[in-house]
């Protein structure tokens, strides 16, 4: 069996998902990571926890100073009302796509390779969204009236919710996008968490993970009732991916404003928001990868599929870029061809181009089968995506705000170190919080990869004896 799959000549036509030919090692790999004494993990660990925590509690200061002294301290202006905030809050839950599309559709589509990787891209949904949803509830400068957003009984505050705006759609998508994902994400574990239940050695361990696996047992009742929860889940989950987003997209496509007011929207932003996310999985699962040794369940069989789909998102958001401009001169609406030649070549020309490098040109290097294949392409490629989409997000709120319809109401918008720090606060969050997780849970799902092995082991003793 070892004999096949160090074949080299075999690992190139049909490269295997999972480069291990033992049940048992498998569950004391990834097991291992959790169950780790906490005076030995590795010192670079705790290292980088603290940074992040350190950038977290920079979050913590600069909500806390916003609640005191109010918006103004960001650098949101007239006729620029959104910038930061709300550039920051489509980054992030375009960052949250992959999770659900990884998990969900690619499930669906029976594709085995998203075992090793799906676990963290749900993780890194509920952390994404938990990000995002910073921005938009203290952009409404009372956060602590956020409770008027939901459809409850207030005849006492004469308010009533406007159910025709995407605002309030927003609210209800992405609170239902959370919850779906947090129970796909923990029904998902269930099983491991019993498996790490059977190891503990503390009471305490076998208490709480025994609350957790909800008496799982392993039984063929169990897992029947399992499954046809996972299948649901996914089922429900599938069209979030599509939905989220385009609702976030009405935001901006239901004005009238020229730049927004387009019906390309929600399938640019949909694809822009897979693109994103899956660059951003693709960062952490290679230094995943690289500092918890995980390299023969995360292959590059993995990684080079991720890569397709990357390129396959990145070329639909770069006809989307050239669909606008099309449209723009098509249209002959003036004020809509102002605004697209002003995105490339008015005072945010540096972003709109910043934008155009990494999402449009530097992706198209997957093309090659040595630069899907090339560790550090990946990595440098799946930062400069985000960096890309970022900057996407700002030029459509910045340079469709900041030249409007009177020349005399025309400003530019300057970042406040409040900004930039609440910005940076939320990424320590994310790392933060994906630190955590990768340290106390099981990153990779140990049951769905154990069924990836039993086929793999299945087709290889094939083709061993139709080799003799």
């Amino acid at each position: 069996m070892s004999a096949v799959l160090q074949d080299p000549q075999l690992m190139e036509v049909n490269p295997p998902l999972v480069r291990s030919d033992d049940y048992h090692d498998l569950t004391e790999q990834i097991s291992s990571i959790v169950e780790g004494d906490v005076v030995k993990t590795p010192t670079k660990y705790w290292i980088t926890l603290a940074i992040t925590a350190s950038v977290t509690g920079l979050l913590g200061a600069m909500l806390t100073y916003l609640l005191v002294t109010g918006i103004g301290v960001w650098g949101n202006n007239r006729p620029i009302g959104w910038a930061w905030d709300i550039t920051n809050f489509v980054f992030w839950i375009g960052i949250g796509h992959a999770g659900t599309l990884i998990s969900a559709i690619l499930f669906l589509f029976r594709q085995k390779w998203r075992t090793s990787i799906n676990r963290s891209a749900e993780a890194m949904t509920l952390f994404a969204v938990m990000c995002a949803g910073i921005f938009p509830l203290f952009h409404t400068g009372r956060p602590w009236r956020a409770y008027w957003l939901f459809p409850i009984p207030n005849t006492d505050l004469n308010l009533w919710q406007n159910f025709r705006s995407p605002l309030i759609w927003d609210v209800f998508a992405v609170s239902t996008y959370f919850t779906v994902s947090l129970l796909f994400w923990f029904t998902g574990l269930v099983p491991d968490l019993a498996t790490l239940r059977d190891r503990a050695t503390s009471r305490l361990k076998q208490v709480l993970l025994g609350a957790f696996s909800l008496g799982w047992r392993g039984s063929a009742r169990h897992w029947s009732n399992y499954e046809k929860a996972y299948l649901i889940l996914a089922a429900v989950s599938t069209p979030l991916v599509l939905s989220v987003h385009s609702i976030v997209s009405f935001d901006f496509a239901t004005s009238v404003i020229p730049g927004w007011h387009t019906t390309i929207f929600p399938p640019y932003f949909v694809a822009g928001a897979i693109f994103s996310g899956f660059a951003c999985v693709m960062t952490l699962l290679l230094i995943a990868r690289w500092t918890l040794n995980l390299q023969n369940l995360i292959t590059m069989k993995h990684l080079e599929n991720m890569n397709k789909i990357i390129l396959v998102t990145g070329s639909v958001v770069s006809y989307a870029y050239a669909c606008e401009f099309f449209i723009a001169w098509y249209s002959g609406n003036i004020y809509e061809r102002f605004t697209f030649l002003n995105r490339a070549f008015g005072p945010y020309w540096w972003a709109a181009w910043s934008m155009y490098t990494c999402n449009l040109f530097i992706p198209q290097l997957y093309w090659f089968k040595k630069m899907r294949t090339n560790l550090w392409v990946m990595f440098i490629i799946s930062i400069t995506t985000n960096i890309g989409m970022w900057f996407e997000r700002f030029v459509i709120i910045a340079t469709s705000l900041t030249r409007d319809f009177l020349p005399s109401s025309w400003g530019y918008f300057h970042p406040t170190w409040v900004d930039m720090c609440t910005f940076a606060g939320t990424i320590g969050l994310f790392l933060t919080l994906f630190l955590v997780f990768a340290r106390f849970l099981p990153m990779i799902a140990i049951s769905e990869v154990k069924g990836v092995l039993a086929v793999q082991k299945h087709q290889f003793t094939e083709e061993e004896v139709m080799a003799k």
